[in-house]
């Protein structure tokens, strides 16, 4: 048996040098972004100016796919059945570390880059939310990663995943359920925001689906008592769904938006629709409640002499936090540090901050480092299937002016701008040098699959809340059109 002196000497050996590689993959990797932030830069400008919505992201994502091949990357298009899905991958053996990418917009938000409101005209929807941030930053880090493997000769696999229709679409679940994350050891990924951040977090399980009401059309004056109203049906769901509200667990979040309901007031519709959302922070509770939900519109339709069929849209579980992967990530966000700005930058955020709520933080936070500690989010993302099938881990940066909500228009200003610009290459710089982290450090990888098999329990398998249904690659598409 080798003496434990020893034995700690032979780790030391390993050690010492697979921290000169990571260090020097890390200066590698920081230096190509940094060099590259003027090209980066206008490869998120052009998505932002086309602002494409879920699963109809073609241009946008042709553009990344592009990019990731002419850097070398084997891609694979249209995987899991959606078009505008991809994977790009780059390397030889162990370990695998995935990257994700987004680049839908919303609908209904628009907003040219000034500081005030000023609705942009030629635009149907916006990156309210920084997609167009999120899947450049990605597709720049795994490049930089790429060229730190090829130059060093490490051993490992980069691979970047271009994931659509995150705003309600949940792209990745197919993804997920696809298989296309199976070999992979750790996935990382960031999001636009208004601060630095990468503390472990979890999110809420959501549930959507589309409720198509279909009655009897007749003119509203001459013959009411002909038809049967499916707005009405409509309209007794929220009703009721609305009552419920009272009697759910505290944590609950529901809401809706009327797609459809009719054309004019003097025609009985015959076709409604409402998308709604439901969400909690377990995944149980909220097929619990969205059954209830199903019932209110059986009723409601029952009610008004109607019938009702829904579409579930998308459904996703609630984030499972890495601590392992986390501390590593927040070490270099650390490293990196936050977002400083010009004078010009400063009297931008200054005239947009007149707009945010009085509490808001202040602009100097930008440049801050928020502490390392466990948080919810009030909103839902389909990473979280991602994070119930491999190790995941994430980060936020300043990429909005402090303060500012995601999808609201100050978000579009901001990310359309320099400042979206520093933060987007800040996270892919910490993004590059976690994923070099990773590659060098077998160790880090091993903690973080422990840790993800603890989490998870022995006997876990996974399931999606969309059940066997296809992508619903039209449901960015306007209510009724194939009627």
């Amino acid at each position: 048996m080798r003496h434990p002196r020893t034995a700690l000497t032979a780790l030391a050996a390993m050690l010492i040098p697979m921290g000169i590689a990571a260090q020097g993959g890390k200066i590698m990797v920081t230096q190509h972004l940094e060099s590259q932030r003027s090209y980066y830069g206008a490869i998120a400008q052009q998505i932002f100016d086309w602002a494409e919505v879920g699963y109809q992201e073609v241009r946008s994502s042709e553009l990344l796919q592009s990019e990731l091949r002419d850097a070398g990357f084997t891609v694979e298009a249209g995987v899991a059945g959606i078009p505008t899905a991809f994977v790009a991958s780059y390397g030889r053996g162990g370990p695998v570390i995935g990257i994700l990418a987004e680049y839908d917009a919303l609908p209904g938000i628009t907003q040219e880059v000034v500081p005030v409101v000023t609705r942009r005209l030629d635009a149907s929807a916006g990156h309210a939310c920084g997609h167009h941030l999120f899947g450049t930053a990605s597709t720049g880090a795994a490049i930089a990663v790429k060229q730190w493997l090829a130059a060093s000769g490490t051993s490992g696999t980069i691979r970047l995943y271009g994931t659509p229709a995150e705003e309600g679409g949940a792209g990745k679940v197919y993804m997920v359920r696809a298989g296309l994350f199976d070999d992979v050891d750790v996935v990382l990924n960031w999001h636009a925001g208004d601060r630095n951040q990468a503390s472990p977090s979890t999110s809420l399980s959501n549930k959507s689906a589309k409720f198509r009401f279909t009655g009897v059309s007749a003119h509203a004056a001459a013959a009411p008592e002909r038809g049967r109203s499916a707005l009405d049906g409509v309209e007794a769901m929220n009703h009721m769904v609305n009552l419920m509200r009272e009697h759910v667990p505290q944590e609950t979040r529901i809401h809706y938006v009327i797609t459809s309901g009719g054309s004019a007031p003097n025609v009985v519709p015959d076709f409604a629709e409402v998308y709604y959302y439901v969400r909690h922070p377990e995944s149980a509770e909220v097929q619990r409640l969205f059954e209830r939900v199903v019932e209110a519109a059986e009723g409601a339709a029952l009610g008004t002499g109607t019938q009702v069929e829904y579409e579930v849209i998308h459904g996703i579980h609630a984030l499972l936090p890495n601590d392992a992967v986390q501390r590593a990530m927040y070490q270099n966000l650390v490293a990196v540090g936050g977002v400083s700005y010009t004078p010009e930058e400063r009297e931008f955020a200054e005239t947009l901050s007149q707009s945010l709520p009085e509490d808001a933080l202040s602009l100097e936070s930008a440049m801050e480092v928020q502490p390392y500690e466990f948080t919810r989010s009030g909103g839902s993302t389909d990473v979280a299937d991602v994070s119930w099938v491999v190790p995941t881990a994430g980060l936020r940066t300043a990429t909005w002016v402090p303060g500012t909500a995601a999808h609201s228009w100050q978000a579009i200003a901001a990310g359309g701008m320099s400042i979206g610009e520093k933060g987007m290459i800040n996270a892919a710089k910490v993004m590059a040098m976690t994923a070099v982290d990773l590659i060098t450090r077998p160790d880090l990888v091993a903690e973080a699959k422990a840790e993800y098999r603890q989490r998870v329990g022995p006997n876990f398998v996974y399931q999606s809340l969309v059940g066997d249904r296809d992508p619903p690659l039209d449901y960015r598409r306007p209510a009724g059109g194939n009627r």
